[in-house]
């Protein structure tokens, strides 16, 4: 959405969560005042009657809403995060929210062929191996040449098909619709099963929404081949985890998930011991790299806010809509 003066919603007072993005904001525009507030205690310097908008710790969490109903007009609220799901349920529908999208692309890709190849060239077992003192040596699938459906096709999407690209795979792109981009032709969701049917590695990078959930569900399972890997960096409630565990424990595909539902993975839960599975905490965007780039995106913000335009990464524009 373009600036329109029309539009024009001045933000003077900003909430951060810690002492550090605070600093890292100074200078701070004209006429605009900014204070610590982490959604326990209670902010500093600053009433609630002031606040205009609010960056939530990077942790998200559903303990907010009873702070944040304490701010009787609240106009923005700034994830840290790229996914945005949860957030519209802690404040009213007249609050804009952005996401933190971009800060956290280059980590998730990352994220992504760190799980591909750890899961492609065996590091799983080697680690075991090499813990129990055996020397083994077994081929494995590797990554060149492989079939690899892409489900996802914004900012993060778009970097994991960068990293990609120099393995030389046979990629095949999801987007919601199907369409021709920049980078060439996108299928729809609708497409899913049949072209999971001959995918030999399967990534997740889609966000939740109620369009989404459960989008890779007992059927696409079913349609990929026998030994498929499911890697999913989205959310973990994108994937039907009682399908996928299923075909996971049983041996026909194997799975390296970043992200599960529910998080975190009980402690007892199957796929913990099942041969085929890796399994990292919710490990992403969380790299060296997301505060210099988180504190730049919100220098960028602020000064957008202090002149009333339209925040970067909207995905529910409030006042601005």
């Amino acid at each position: 959405m373009a600036d329109t003066e029309s539009r024009n919603v001045p933000v003077r007072t900003l909430t951060v969560p810690t002492p550090e993005l605070l600093e890292a904001l100074q200078p701070l525009p004209d006429g605009m005042k900014a204070a610590v507030w982490d959604l326990v205690g209670e902010p500093e310097g600053v009433a609630y009657g002031e606040i205009d908008a609010v960056v939530l710790p990077y942790a998200n969490g559903s303990d907010y809403a009873d702070a944040l109903d304490r701010v009787p007009d609240l106009l923005l609220l700034q994830a840290q995060s790229t996914g945005y799901d949860g957030l519209p349920d802690l404040v009213g529908e007249g609050t804009a929210i952005a996401s933190a999208a971009g800060v956290h692309a280059a980590a998730t890709a990352e994220m992504a062929l760190t799980l591909i190849l750890s899961a492609q060239r065996g590091i799983d077992t080697a680690l075991s191996a090499q813990h129990e003192g055996r020397w083994e040596s077994i081929r494995y699938p590797g990554l060149a040449d492989r079939r690899v459906l892409l489900v996802g096709v914004g900012g993060i999407g778009r970097e994991i098909a960068a990293r990609l690209h120099p393995f030389d795979v046979e990629l095949t792109r999801v987007g919601s619709t199907a369409r021709t981009d920049d980078d060439g032709a996108v299928h729809g969701t609708d497409e899913l099963a049949e072209l999971a049917a001959t995918a030999e590695i399967l990534v997740v990078i889609t966000p939740l929404n109620e369009q989404t959930r459960h989008l890779i569900d007992a059927r696409v399972l079913a349609a990929l081949p026998d030994g498929a890997l499911v890697v999913n960096v989205a959310r973990g409630a994108v994937v039907d985890s009682e399908a996928l565990t299923k075909e996971v424990v049983s041996g026909r595909l194997r799975a390296a998930l970043d992200v599960f539902d529910p998080e975190p993975l009980p402690a007892e839960h199957p796929l913990r011991q099942a041969p085929g599975a890796i399994i990292t905490p919710h490990w992403g965007g969380n790299t060296a790299a997301f505060e210099p780039r988180i504190k730049a995106l919100l220098r960028k913000q602020v000064q957008r806010l202090a002149a009333g335009k339209e925040p970067l990464n909207l995905v529910r524009p409030g006042p601005w809509g």
